[in-house]
């Protein structure tokens, strides 16, 4: 009905302009401020089924994790109810396949009582992260007034030249092992979040609800609006 008029105007404003992130590169998020972080996935503990003597230990070796640090840093606890869709789908598999039919029965009856039991229980999945950030103006190294307007100028830091970036990267990951080594000291595991984790991750804080049923899409075949 007005193709001429539509033919030549640009799409609407999308959810990317009011995100805080402004670029996912080389497994660092790098926020609109200027300031990149590392996202750490850790491994957690069942606290209470320690003895006395182990659980002051954790919290003795908490403690010194909390005060080695000289930068802030953000622990991420993320609830989801469990999702047993493969789970389900796999005995349903199981059970199709079997010719014997009490053991078919069993499965079935088994199935019923898994969706059953996370209904009425609302059983949930916990998930940790902790998030180490990396700042220009947290760089003592260099004068005041140049880590002042690297700050106040995130948009050279955006399209920043792959050597600079590396060394903003090097300094964020000095962090991150820092980090790493304190969690490991209270018998924690943890992995560093690449691109792709960290894409999907974002991708099901901000779509709880359609991440559930539309996965996301390899970051290779994903196309991206540049801001």
């Amino acid at each position: 009905m007005q193709s001429k008029k539509l033919a030549g105007s640009k799409p609407g404003s999308t959810t990317q302009q009011y995100l805080d992130i402004a670029e996912i590169r080389n497994d660092v998020v790098i926020l609109k401020d200027g300031t990149l972080r590392s996202v750490v996935l850790v491994s957690s503990i069942n606290f209470a089924l320690k003895s006395e003597d182990e659980q002051n230990a954790i919290i003795s070796a908490y403690i010194g994790f909390v005060n080695s640090f000289d930068f802030p840093m953000q622990i991420v606890i993320q609830s989801r109810k469990l999702n047993i869709e493969n789970y389900l789908e796999r005995l349903e598999k199981q059970e199709k396949g079997l010719t014997n039919d009490l053991l078919r029965m069993q499965i079935a009856d088994y199935r019923q009582y898994i969706v059953e039991l996370v209904e009425i229980g609302d059983i949930m999945t916990k998930t940790f992260y902790v998030v180490v950030p990396y700042s220009p103006l947290s760089d003592k190294q260099k004068s005041f007034w140049s880590r002042f307007f690297e700050v106040f100028r995130p948009k050279s830091l955006i399209s920043l030249k792959e050597e600079k970036f590396q060394k903003y990267k090097n300094s964020l990951t000095q962090r991150v092992e820092h980090t790493r080594m304190g969690l490991n000291s209270m018998g924690l595991e943890s992995v560093v979040l690449d691109t792709q984790s960290l894409i999907e991750l974002f991708y099901n804080v901000y779509n709880p609800v359609i991440s559930q049923n539309q996965k996301m899409a390899p970051t290779n075949k994903l196309q991206v609006e540049k801001l």
